[in-house]
């Protein structure tokens, strides 16, 4: 039987009876079934809480525009699972991964596997084919026992270490921080994102070996003072990236929060770990060009400003909150969320409460999502139960923004699921 991209996209998400199940020893035997070596010359994965997305996005830009051929694996998607995978900054193919899928459903024989585990397999299988410069290799979740651990990586980044998925990574940073540690290599480089990395990341990257570049430590960034052209003008802000014996002055990152220059000059750092010069002029052009939707992700419509983020944690709220405030508009801010079960509700309202004036919940479809009603008991005592409450994220949107008047701000999160169905009501491509 011939099956469609969307055929084999509901069949592995049927075929294994676990949505996550942690591990590394089923995809092993899969991948050695199907003779998987090396996806590219040089692989980095990207692990932490949050901001692995943008940093994929950051080193992907800058090593494309430095002319090296690069792979990068990302999850979850947004409005199409082909988003997973791009090469050469195109995302796959429907015939590609049909392909992928036939050949790892041809190897596998009796070894059940996950949704995210075929995925892995799939780009895994497409970077080899492709005689890659670079793979980047985002972590799915925690990272010790995730699939994409399978690959020794050259460089190894932790974004940060926050509190998020609990249930599978424990209840405090310092046992997070054992999960996605492991992803470090013995004499390979570990970059540390994270001002204060709790001391499980830095004991095991002592124990084996592993070279940590620690930002604020053996590499900085910082906003540079507002200067003035002949004119009296002000120029366009910049930023400085240095270590010892290196320093670099560079445009504001696309990407609008501020906390991605943190991520941007993690990027800068992990390329520059792997030891092949990176060209000034690649690191100043994929900063300013990097893009990944669903982060501050900004339409007018109306007079009203729409924003979409996929923030989703305490940690990631905290961030928002912060832009909101730095960035503030004439008039109200609406906010519309919805999130999955098993998510700190109540800790992310918290931290954006001060920002918002008005709230909108609503409920998410999913195994992992639940009721607006769900979300509101679980919201009691907090402003935002005060809100309005829908069952659908669009109907939600949709009163948000009949609202809100022109010079009011509409902020949409709480998980990727809301930002792609925002993105959906919009109508983006």
């Amino acid at each position: 039987m011939n099956r469609t991209l969307a055929d084999w996209l509901e069949y592995i998400e049927r075929i294994h009876p676990k949505t996550i199940d942690m591990g590394l020893e089923r995809i092993g035997e899969v991948a050695r079934r199907l003779g998987l070596k090396r996806p590219a010359k040089k692989v980095i994965t990207v692990g932490g809480t949050n901001g692995k997305g943008s940093t994929v996005a950051f080193i992907e830009a800058i090593a494309r525009a430095a002319g090296r051929k690069v792979g990068a694996y990302t999850s979850p998607h947004l409005l199409a699972y082909n988003e997973r995978i791009r090469i050469e900054g195109a995302d796959a193919g429907d015939a590609d991964l049909v392909a992928a899928f036939e050949a790892i459903e041809a190897a596998r024989g009796d070894v059940a596997l996950t949704y995210f585990e075929y995925g892995t397999l799939a780009a895994l299988w497409l970077f080899e084919r492709a005689g890659l410069d670079l793979a980047i290799l985002e972590v799915g979740l925690g990272g010790r026992l995730d699939a994409t651990n399978l690959v020794d990586a050259d460089v190894a980044i932790i974004t940060t270490v926050d509190l998020d998925h609990q249930d599978y990574l424990g209840d405090e940073r310092e046992a997070i921080g054992v999960e996605k540690v492991g992803i470090a290599r013995m004499g390979k480089a570990l970059v540390l994102g994270d001002d204060d990395p709790p001391s499980s990341v830095l004991g095991h990257a002592y124990r084996i070996g592993a070279s940590t570049w620690r930002i604020s430590n053996d590499f900085f960034f910082e906003v540079l003072p507002v200067q003035l052209d002949a004119g009296g003008q002000s120029l366009p802000p910049r930023w400085r990236w240095r270590e010892v014996g290196y320093r670099q002055e560079l445009p504001m990152p696309r990407l609008a929060a501020p906390v991605q220059l943190r991520n941007a000059a993690v990027a800068i750092a992990a390329l520059r770990a792997l030891g092949k010069p990176v060209p000034r002029q690649a690191i100043a052009e994929g900063v300013a060009n990097a893009d990944v939707s669903g982060r501050l992700q900004r339409f007018d419509r109306g007079g009203v400003e729409v924003v979409v983020d996929v923030g989703h944690n305490p940690q990631a709220a905290r961030a928002l909150s912060a832009w909101l405030a730095a960035n503030p508009v004439a008039g109200s801010v609406h906010a519309v969320y919805a999130a999955l079960s098993d998510k700190d509700v109540a800790g992310v309202v918290a931290a954006m409460a001060p920002q918002v004036g008005q709230w909108h919940l609503a409920g998410l479809s999913g195994p992992r999502g639940g009721s607006v009603e769900a979300l509101a008991g679980r919201l009691q005592g907090t402003p935002a139960a005060l809100g309005s409450r829908h069952e659908r994220l669009e109907d939600a949107l949709r009163e948000a923004h009949a609202q809100a008047a022109p010079g009011d701000r509409v902020i949409v999160f709480g998980s990727f699921h809301t930002a792609a169905a925002a993105l959906q009501w919009l109508g983006h491509d």
